[in-house]
């Protein structure tokens, strides 16, 4: 099986996927940032499709930078500028290649995220 990566955004504020939260994907060598790939939520706060497909997967280090401010903006949820949590950014490590999903749960004051399946 070939490696890819997906990932999806839930709203735990209000308790639903979180709709048009735009995701970039940054490959990470040493101190060096590459954009691979930007995408948004659709309905399900999922991706159409996979934010690494396998065709172009690689093992190795990567960051996902998923843009909450302006999805809390949008949705009223945001509170006082600047906001405590704008650009969130996730640094992981694939080491095999398989199917990595890495999730964001988001709040106006929290977030945490895994590795799911």
């Amino acid at each position: 099986m070939a490696g890819f990566l997906t990932t999806h955004v839930l709203d735990t504020g209000r308790g639903c996927p979180a709709e048009g939260v735009a995701i970039c994907l940054y490959r990470v060598t040493g101190n060096s940032h590459s954009k691979i790939a930007e995408t948004v939520t659709n309905a399900d706060g999922r991706t159409d499709g996979p934010i690494l497909p396998a065709e172009t997967f690689t093992t190795g280090t990567y960051e996902l930078i998923f843009h909450a401010g302006d999805y809390l903006r949008a949705t009223g949820q945001a509170g006082a500028e600047p906001l405590f949590l704008d650009q969130i950014p996730i640094r992981f490590g694939m080491a095999e290649d398989s199917h990595y999903h890495v999730p964001l749960l988001l709040s106006s004051y929290g977030y945490s995220t895994y590795r799911g399946s």
